[in-house]
């Protein structure tokens, strides 16, 4: 199954977004800012999914995290997700999709298991 990294400061919402991966069948990497999430990505070249909140502390939230995946590391799959607004659909980085919080068990499973797929078909 798929590598997948969630990306999520808040302690209790980063471990109920590992059980739901995890319980859906893929291996979860976590990083608690954008900064952690860029050193994991720089050592892994498994990584197929990112699951980013957007308000996060420091220099960069998950929007701008988000483009700098693009860039770097275009074939890994993105979703955003935020309990605030969501973005404007020109600040969301091409190919990554958005979901509201809270999220949705069932549309974000499967959601991941859709983008992990394409790629894996792509490969």
């Amino acid at each position: 199954m798929a590598i997948i990294l969630v990306v999520e400061d808040e302690p209790l919402q980063r471990m109920d977004m590992i059980d739901m991966a995890q319980e859906a069948g893929f291996e979860v990497l976590e990083a608690h800012d954008a900064n952690h999430a860029i050193v994991l990505l720089e050592s892994r070249s498994d990584v197929r999914l990112m699951l980013t909140d957007i308000d996060m502390p420091g220099a960069m939230n998950g929007i701008k995290l988000a483009a700098a995946v693009r860039k770097r590391w275009p074939p890994i799959a993105i979703i955003l997700t935020t309990a605030g607004h969501a973005p404007a659909a020109d600040h969301i980085p091409e190919q990554a999709i958005f979901l509201p919080k809270p999220l949705n068990r069932q549309r974000t499973v499967e959601t991941m298991r859709r983008l992990t797929e394409e790629l894996a078909a792509e490969d």
